[in-house]
């Protein structure tokens, strides 16, 4: 399985839509992007996860050095999934104190303004 990535900006936030699996393997792409976006300025981010099928622990490692590297800037990282099975992985690790996760996009950047 692949890695998709695609942003877009509406307002202050940019929305990273990922899909496909998040890996040891694809993780790396994700994780380059991310710093991309921070490098050109991007502080308050929105990671569309709704398209992703898996996500390990590299995944989430990519995750949470993307949240340090925006918090740096006084910016923030914010999750938008709805499916079970990747909640239940942010549940289990306890990152749900640490991202702000939301069921849409929308409800995202309304709670980022």
């Amino acid at each position: 399985m692949d890695l998709s990535l695609s942003t877009r900006t509406e307002g202050d936030c940019t929305i990273v839509v990922v899909g496909g699996e998040i890996d040891v393997y694809t993780a790396p792409k994700l994780r380059e992007q991310l710093i991309d976006l921070v490098s050109g300025g991007s502080y308050q981010l929105i990671v569309d996860m709704e398209g992703v099928d898996f996500l390990d622990s590299t995944g989430l490692g990519v995750l949470v050095g993307g949240l340090k590297r925006v918090r740096a800037h006084d910016g923030s990282l914010r999750l938008v999934c709805t499916q079970e099975r990747i909640l239940k992985i942010f549940r289990i690790t306890g990152l749900t104190k640490v991202f702000p996760i939301h069921s849409s996009v929308d409800e995202a950047i309304a709670a980022a303004e």
